[in-house]
């Protein structure tokens, strides 16, 4: 089975993701893939569906056209959404607002899958700090994402950090399990590859989202899948019916960075 194959990203291991999570071996393929997000910026929103490939097939997924796809949320407003392309189905009027928890139902020749996330309250990203370490003649560039954690626990976060005029995006994953309530000291590395490291000159972006905590297990499983701390599988799902991929209502918070 193709790891992670509806997710165009380079991820990594990081110390935010704290616990060990078993995972399926079987065989997916054909399975139906789910990727849906919510966020607390202007619509629309999108939900993608294709089916799965085998292991031994190359990395082309067939988009799904036929499916009845609705979000509704927890104060009675529905919408089902229009088919666009590639397998996209998008929102036209639907307005998303933190707090509230959003349900996702999709019908596929005669089968459901639904899903349900609720929008964490937006936490600041308010800078980003530029840091580096040397080591043989080589330095190093991470990144410190500047934001200070609420005093409730259970605070949830994923990061997207990439390189302008680059593809790939490096994933990781904080919770507030450490240093609940305080100002952030966890930073930001790069991918492993040479191809990702930061170097003077580049400009960085990074996009922190807040998560609820079953988005937050995916994304976990996800980078340790990537860095091979767990035998390679599928991340958990928060769609049932045995689709795989996932649904998310998070709030967004962006910044950029020239190293120097």
């Amino acid at each position: 089975m193709k790891k992670a194959f509806f997710i165009l990203l380079s991820i990594v291991l990081t110390a935010g993701c704290e616990k060990e999570i078993t995972l399926d071996l079987q065989d997916k393929s054909g399975s139906i893939v789910i990727e849906g997000n919510i966020t607390d910026q202007s619509g629309p929103y999108y939900v993608r569906i294709t089916k799965s490939v085998p292991f031994t097939e190359s990395n082309k997924y067939t988009p799904v056209i036929n499916a009845v796809v609705t979000i509704s949320d927890n104060h009675g407003h529905s919408e089902i959404l229009t088919y666009e392309s590639n397998g996209r189905y998008k929102t036209s009027y639907l307005a998303s607002v933190p707090g509230n928890t959003y349900n996702l139902n999709v019908s596929i020749d005669g089968e459901n899958y639904t899903a349900q996330s609720t929008m964490p309250a937006p936490v600041t990203l308010n800078g980003l700090i530029q840091d580096s370490m040397s080591m043989g003649g080589k330095t190093t560039y991470t990144i410190l994402p500047v934001y200070t954690d609420p005093q409730l626990l259970g605070n949830r976060y994923l990061f997207i950090l990439s390189i302008e005029y680059k593809n790939k995006k490096t994933l990781q994953v904080f919770s507030d399990n450490i240093n609940n309530g305080m100002e952030n000291q966890r930073s930001l590395f790069p991918a492993l590859e040479d191809d990702d490291e930061l170097l003077p000159g580049n400009i960085i972006h990074v996009d922190m989202q807040c998560v609820d905590s079953d988005v937050y297990t995916y994304y976990s499983a996800l980078v340790q899948i990537s860095g091979g701390s767990v035998t390679p599988s599928d991340p958990p799902s928060n769609i049932s019916n045995g689709a795989l991929g996932y649904f998310s209502a998070h709030t967004v918070s962006s910044k950029r960075l020239v190293i120097k």
